[in-house]
C-alpha cells in the first residue's frame, strides 16, 4: 500500500517536470539565422532552407523529420546555431527559434532515409505565441476556423 502511494507520487512528479508532448504532423520550414543582419542576408538565409514535417511538439521542444541533417555545410544539430522554424498549425502559422539538440537516422533503406531532430525552443514569435499555446492546450478543438456565412436574399 505504502509502496503504491510512493510510486504514484513519483510518476506524477516526473510528469510535471517533463512537458507533455502532443503528437502532430504538420509541414515545417527550417533555416539558419543569417551571419549578417541585413534584409538581403535574411532573404538568402530563408531561401536556403530544408522542408520537413513535425513529429511532436511540446511547451519546451519540437521534434521534426527532415530529409537532410544539414543545410549547405551547416549541421542542424551541434555548434550551438539557432534555427528558425515556421510551421502551419490549424490556428495559423507559428514561427519560433530553436536549438537542435539531438538527431537519429530513421528509415530502413537509403532511398527512405530521413532524420528525426529534437530541438529545444528558445523563443516563440510574439505574433505566434497565442496560436501555439492554444494548440498545445486544445489541439484541433482550439483552432480558429473561419466558416463562411450564407445569406439568402428573398424578395
Amino acid at each position: 500500500m505504502f509502496r503504491k502511494l510512493i510510486s504514484r507520487f513519483n510518476s506524477s512528479l516526473s510528469e510535471s517536470m517533463v512537458s507533455s508532448r502532443r503528437r502532430h504532423t504538420t509541414p515545417v520550414k527550417i533555416w539558419f539565422e543569417p551571419e549578417i543582419n541585413s534584409e538581403r542576408a535574411r532573404e538568402l538565409a530563408r531561401s536556403a532552407c530544408v522542408f520537413g514535417e513535425t513529429f511532436d511538439i511540446s511547451r519546451s521542444g519540437v521534434s521534426f523529420v527532415v530529409p537532410s541533417i544539414r543545410i549547405k555545410e551547416k549541421y542542424l544539430v551541434g555548434h550551438e546555431r539557432p534555427l528558425h522554424i515556421e510551421m502551419d498549425l490549424p490556428g495559423g502559422k507559428v514561427e519560433m527559434t530553436v536549438m537542435g539538440k539531438r538527431y537519429e537516422k530513421v528509415g530502413v533503406h537509403i532511398s527512405t532515409e530521413r532524420f528525426l531532430v529534437g530541438a529545444q525552443i528558445m523563443s516563440v514569435a510574439t505574433s505566434s505565441k497565442d496560436t501555439y499555446e492554444t494548440f498545445l492546450k486544445r489541439g484541433h478543438r482550439g483552432s480558429r476556423r473561419t466558416t463562411g456565412s450564407l445569406e439568402l436574399n428573398i424578395d
